[in-house]
């Protein structure tokens, strides 16, 4: 591999190594081995900003890296929520919420393409929002249980600031894909 191709593929690299570290942070939670978990949560965190910052910098975007990106990410944020329901640390009802969401937009993107209307997901001010809920909300538990902090109002608030921008986000993504299929 030369070292100009080994550049255009770093950012996807990148993205695997996240995608990589996913079962590893999982198995480290169930352990539990919370610092551990919690530092690389962080550095999964960190890739991500640098694998888009390279792409999108040098040019090095692909359409692999469109893929790929987005399900290190999701595969993350999923695993890591539906972890720290199953260790009880956090209530089923906000993982329910996540990964249903995640799952509708699947769904429906897929039977877009099935019915030959392929449809463009844009993210939406919403989802940016609450995606950065749900990254804060897992970086925060994770310091927490890392660092021996309590669970107090923080974790109250955050839950239901998640699930209210979870259910918003899915709503406006949901409106958008109706009017996309005529329905």
């Amino acid at each position: 591999m030369s070292a100009h191709s080994l550049l255009a593929s770093l950012p996807n690299l990148i993205s695997l190594g996240r995608l990589v570290l996913v079962p590893i942070i999982v198995a480290l939670i169930v352990q539990p081995e919370w610092w551990l978990a919690f530092l690389l949560f962080v550095v999964a965190g960190i890739s991500d900003a640098v694998d888009g910052w390279l792409a999108k910098r040098f040019d090095l975007r692909t359409e692999v890296g469109a893929y790929l990106d987005p399900i290190a990410d999701k595969a993350l944020l999923v695993s890591i929520y539906v972890s720290l329901a199953v260790v009880g640390v956090l209530p089923a009802t906000i993982v329910i919420l996540v990964v249903s969401r995640d799952l509708m937009i699947v769904g429906a993107v897929m039977i877009s393409w099935v019915m030959d209307k392929p449809v463009t997901i844009r993210p939406l001010l919403v989802s940016k929002l609450n995606t950065a809920a749900q990254i804060a909300l897992a970086a925060a538990v994770l310091a927490a249980k890392a660092f021996g902090l309590p669970f107090g109002l923080w974790f109250t608030v955050a839950i239901y600031a998640v699930a209210g921008l979870t259910i918003a986000s899915a709503a406006a993504y949901l409106t958008q894909w109706i009017r996309h299929m005529d329905l």
